[in-house]
This record gives structure tokens, C-alpha cells and sequence, in this order.
């Protein structure tokens, strides 16, 4: 197998806690590298002024791939109120590092995977006929355009001149024509028909690779006309190529309503960023939550693979460890998918499923149990005991 360098940024909180921990696994399973760490997260932003170093970002230009851990994101006026006093006042502006890693590198589509494992007590229950519990098997897969939309960063408070009479031009503008413009905040939901066209592509692809039946876009276009109503122009025209897999299209907010009605119906879910994002976290409620929930950003050259947690501070001191590293394990995962690597990939999902069906190690979540100290003395795996637990069953 070909040695590689892979980056590695654990970032944040439990970012440095769980990434190590997957590394631990590839390399236990057999996954040659040399491991490049690189900075990115809060304390950059707090001594730099750049919680994404211009130096990481050469470093992922470079080699390719990158593993990526979590950070801490604050509002604005948090953000101003931590950076070094001899920074402030120097046009230092906050942004979401890996927002801006995904634009940096036109990191378009994000593949967030919410697959249930059998045994794993925090699956999605319901009631069924009788009175019986059922536990339907959930297998989607949430397709989230990355790089455009709400999360484009195209917003003003108090909007300049030029902006004000742009958005003046518009028929619609004229309910907040009178709104003094320093009262005024503005985001901007922009699409383009080449990033649409990409994801609903890579969408029905992965669908036929894996053998889904169905790709569902999940926007709002009978009120997002024109952002909402391209993405499902798109999708159509997706579908063209691949005339055995059913398109269906829903509301976000419906699809909500309808998300522990029938989850198990749904296969490829293709959405916006904001949606995308939305949609995706109320998938891994059904199959045991974030500590669960693993994700690929994805560009034409650049893939970097993240848990969709956050940094989880209050978590980050605890010694030993009660975190849950599964979802950075199977992040760690999608990069073996996205280097050729899958045999290797599916080893580990192997040894994952086995540790779950198992039930012998269980993480603090997978006890339902608080978050804390005392979860070790009521029977809660340490992060490294449930690590120790999938290297053991990879053989």
C-alpha cells in the first residue's frame, strides 16, 4: 500500500481528544501515513487574529486530504470581545475556519452518512400496530451543497449605499423601504447552476453505486422560488442518466414533520447548505446522535473528514476521557473510501458494527447517562477503552 501524508487538525475541545483516537484505529488496521498536524480553531484566532492559518491552509494544498477534529465558533461580538487586546481594532473579522476551508478549496459537497447499527440503544423506536416497537433500519445519506447559500457569508448589518439600492430595485423590498438601515440585517441565499448541477450529480451517482432506489431533494420551492426551484431544475435533469432511481422531492419543514414517520423510505437526501445541515442532524437523532454522525467534505482535488459535533468544551478536561469517538473512527473511515481504500474502510465499519451488536463497551451516550465525572462509575467506556474495543475486533 502506498505510504501517504495525511493533515491532521484536531482543532478544538474534543477535537484533540478524538481524532487521536482514530488514528489509532487506521493504523491499527493497517493505514500507512505520515501524519502532518497542522493548526486550526480558536486559539489561532486568539493570538493570529486567522483561526485558519494561511500555513495550514498550504499544507492541505499540498497533500490533499486531510483529518479534521472540531472547533469552537462564537457570535461576533464573543469573537471580538476573546482576541488578544493588541489585535483588536486591526480589522480582524471572525469566520468559521472550516466554512473557510470549504471555499478555499471549493470543497462543494459534503456527504454526511446516517446509517443505524444494530444494537445501538439509542436507535429511533416507534410504536407500531398492537401496540408493538418497531425499530426501522435507517440507511441515509444527506448530500449537502457546501460552499453556497445562507452560508455563503454574503451578509450586512446597517447594508452600504450600493447595496441598499440594489436590494430597493426589487418589488418586495418595499415593506422595509421605511427601516432606518442601520436596523437592518441582511444574509443573502445565493445558488449557482454549476454548484446545483455538481452535488445532484454526485447525489444520484452515489445512489446508483450503492444501490439506493430513491434521491429526495429537500428544499422549499414553492416559497425559495428561484434558490430551491434551480436545485430541483437540476436534480431532474440528474435523473435523466439514471432513469432507474426514483426523484422525489419534499419541503424541508414537512420533511421534518415526516422524519420519524417513515425514515426508513428515504435513501439519498440531496439539499442547500443550510437545509443540508438541518436535515442531516435530524438524521443522526434517529441513529444515536451526533457522537454517530460522520461527514466528508469534497472538492475536484481536496477531501478533508470531520465529525459533524462540535467541540464540546465542558467534555474537554475530563481525565480520563468519556467522549465518544465513533463518529471521528468513521470519518476517519470516509477518507479510506475517498483514497481507494475500502476494503480497509470496510474493516473497520466492521469492527464498529461488531463493538456496537456487542453492547460489552458503551460510550457515556450510549448509556443515556449525563455527561460527567460520575458516567465511568455507572459502567460508561472511556474514549480509549471503546477505541481499544473496535482495534481489538479488526483481528
Amino acid at each position: 500500500m502506498e505510504k501517504r501524508t495525511v493533515v491532521v487538525m484536531p482543532g478544538d475541545g474534543i477535537g484533540q481528544v478524538v481524532l487521536p483516537e482514530a488514528v489509532r484505529v487506521l493504523e491499527a488496521a493497517g493505514f500507512a501515513a505520515d501524519w502532518v498536524e497542522a493548526g486550526i480553531g480558536w486559539d489561532y484566532w486568539v493570538n493570529e487574529g486567522n483561526p485558519l492559518p494561511e500555513r495550514t491552509v498550504e499544507l492541505i494544498a499540498e497533500h490533499k486530504v486531510a483529518l479534521f477534529g472540531a472547533i469552537t465558533s462564537k457570535p461576533k461580538d464573543k469573537a471580538a470581545a476573546e482576541i488578544k487586546p493588541e489585535l483588536r481594532d486591526k480589522g480582524f473579522v471572525y469566520f468559521s475556519p472550516i466554512v473557510g476551508l470549504r471555499q478555499r478549496f471549493n470543497l462543494d459537497v459534503s456527504i454526511r452518512p446516517c446509517i443505524s447499527f444494530k444494537g445501538n440503544p439509542l436507535n429511533f423506536v416507534r410504536r407500531g400496530q398492537n401496540d408493538t416497537i418497531v425499530e426501522p433500519p435507517v440507511n441515509a445519506v444527506i448530500f449537502r451543497q457546501n460552499t453556497e447559500g445562507l452560508y455563503a457569508g454574503l451578509e450586512w448589518t446597517n447594508p452600504p449605499e450600493n447595496v441598499w439600492k440594489a436590494l430597493a430595485t426589487h418589488p418586495k423590498f418595499g415593506a422595509f423601504s421605511q427601516v432606518p438601515r442601520e436596523e437592518l440585517a441582511i444574509s443573502t441565499r445565493v445558488f449557482t447552476r454549476t454548484a446545483c448541477r455538481r452535488i445532484c450529480e454526485q447525489a444520484f451517482a452515489y445512489a446508483a453505486k450503492h444501490g439506493y432506489t430513491n434521491v429526495t431533494v429537500c428544499e422549499k420551492p414553492n416559497v425559495l422560488r428561484e434558490t430551491s426551484g434551480m436545485m430541483l431544475q437540476e436534480a431532474r435533469r440528474a435523473q435523466q442518466a439514471h432513469q432507474g432511481i426514483d426523484l422525489w422531492d419534499t419541503n424541508i419543514d414537512a420533511q421534518m414533520m415526516w422524519l420519524t414517520k417513515n425514515p426508513e423510505d428515504y435513501g439519498v437526501i440531496v439539499a442547500g447548505n443550510m437545509f443540508g445541515d438541518i436535515i442531516s442532524d435530524g438524521f443522526a437523532g434517529l441513529v444515536g446522535g451526533l457522537g454517530f454522525a460522520a461527514s466528508a467534505n469534497i472538492g475536484e482535488e481536496v477531501g478533508v473528514f470531520e465529525p459533524t459535533h462540535g467541540s464540546a468544551p465542558k467534555y474537554f478536561d475530563l481525565d480520563p476521557s468519556i467522549v465518544n469517538p465513533i463518529a471521528m473512527i468513521l470519518s476517519a473511515v470516509m477518507m479510506l473510501d475517498w483514497l481507494g481504500e475500502v476494503e480497509m474502510g470496510q474493516k473497520i465499519r466492521t469492527a464498529v458494527a461488531a463493538v456496537i451488536a456487542d453492547g460489552k463497551v458503551r460510550c457515556y451516550d450510549m448509556l443515556k447517562l449525563r455527561g460527567g465525572p460520575d458516567a465511568i462509575a455507572q459502567g460508561a467506556a472511556t474514549t480509549s477503552q471503546m477505541t481499544d474495543a473496535v482495534i481489538e475486533r479488526l483481528g
